[in-house]
């Protein structure tokens, strides 16, 4: 049993690379940082990056039990991500574990509030949701995230038409950040 566990993953693990490379690079993109208010800090790629994958697990839900497997994979490279990240920023080995609870708290913290605020199509409340967490400091007038929170529902429409065959070769793609479609 435990082979074929070990088996299955290392198949899996160029799918994983390209669907996280995708997400990752689609994080990246300047026009967050520039267009739309995101500080182009640690942080505030943190919170790109969970917002692509927020968007990619709520499209793989819905999907089969490969893509399902597939989708915890990508799950599991970006905690080893925020890992090797956390280490790289000079953090010992005695505060990794205490810092990745806290990074896990808050990626899951955001998987739910992005989630229910996409599912209810409430705008207002995502993006008090993406004010809160991308511009925590900014107490009672945070920059806007209406752009944003715009992108992030037309993101989730277009990804809910995205074929299972297409998720389960690691090949969905995000929709270009800065093309604004009305709420439908």
């Amino acid at each position: 049993m435990i082979w074929s566990l070990l088996k299955r993953k290392k198949s899996n693990q160029a799918l994983v690379v390209r669907q996280y490379e995708t997400i990752t690079g689609a994080a990246r993109s300047p026009v967050f940082y520039d267009g739309m208010g995101v500080p182009d800090t640690v942080m505030g790629r943190f919170e790109m990056i969970a917002i692509h994958l927020v968007l990619y697990l709520r499209r793989t839900a819905s999907a089969g039990e490969a893509v399902q497997g597939l989708a915890q994979e990508v799950l599991e490279a970006f905690f080893e991500d925020v890992d090797h990240s956390i280490r790289e920023l000079g953090i010992g080995d005695m505060g990794v574990p205490k810092r990745m609870k806290k990074f896990a708290r808050m990626f899951y913290g955001r998987a739910n509030s992005y989630g229910e605020a996409l599912e209810a199509r409430d705008r207002e409340a995502l993006a008090a949701a993406l004010s809160r967490n991308i511009h925590p400091e900014a107490g009672s007038s945070p920059p806007s995230t209406d752009a944003l929170a715009d992108w992030m529902l037309m993101a989730s429409q277009e990804l809910a038409s995205v074929g299972e065959d297409t998720l389960a070769q690691g090949r969905l793609a995000f929709p270009t950040a800065g093309r604004q479609d009305p709420l439908q």
